[in-house]
């Protein structure tokens, strides 16, 4: 695989930010399960070649005054040391703000596409890191992380739906 620094200026972000609410669907898939959710929901498809997608879910805390952000970060696999790596910042979202707290759930995520690996190369293994954060007043209140994970069905935008993985391997 290609050093990091390769990868990175190989990356090229789709501007695919999600609108940050929720469909009624899943605000009550998500609601079912209060807490924090990270997902690969698209993996280099027809609709996305060579992207992925990464989403997460947040339960929100009930009180207008606070507000929720997300942050979504890709990671590659480095296999020389079998490591996880960052892509840096062409691969990061920066936080997002998702709207008050008052909401049961909010969803957001980011689809990023990048040149696929030369031939003979080995497919890039990829997966998210997601920082969610719960605000008051500008100030952090409690913060999670959570890397990429399959079983959330219930993910927005999913391609094709449904779909939700740990990781991600592009060719």
């Amino acid at each position: 695989m290609p050093p990091r620094r390769a990868i990175a200026v190989a990356l090229a972000v789709t501007a695919c930010l999600a609108a940050p609410g929720t469909s009624a669907h899943a605000a009550r898939g998500a609601a079912r399960d209060a807490t924090p959710w990270a997902t690969v929901n698209v993996c280099d498809t027809a609709g996305y070649p060579d992207g992925i997608g990464i989403r997460g879910s947040m339960p929100g805390t009930g009180d207008r005054d606070d507000e929720l952000f997300l942050r979504v970060q890709v990671q590659y696999l480095r296999r020389s040391d079998n490591s996880w790596r960052a892509l840096g910042r062409g691969a990061d979202s920066g936080f997002v703000d998702l709207g008050h707290g008052g909401a049961k759930v909010r969803q957001a995520g980011r689809t990023f596409t990048l040149s696929p690996p030369g031939a003979g190369r080995p497919a890039f293994v990829l997966r998210g890191l997601v920082t969610f954060e719960w605000r008051r007043d500008g100030e952090v209140t409690r913060r999670v992380r959570k890397l990429t994970a399959g079983g959330h069905p219930d993910a927005v935008g999913a391609d094709p739906e449904g779909f939700s993985a740990a990781t991600c391997s592009i060719r």
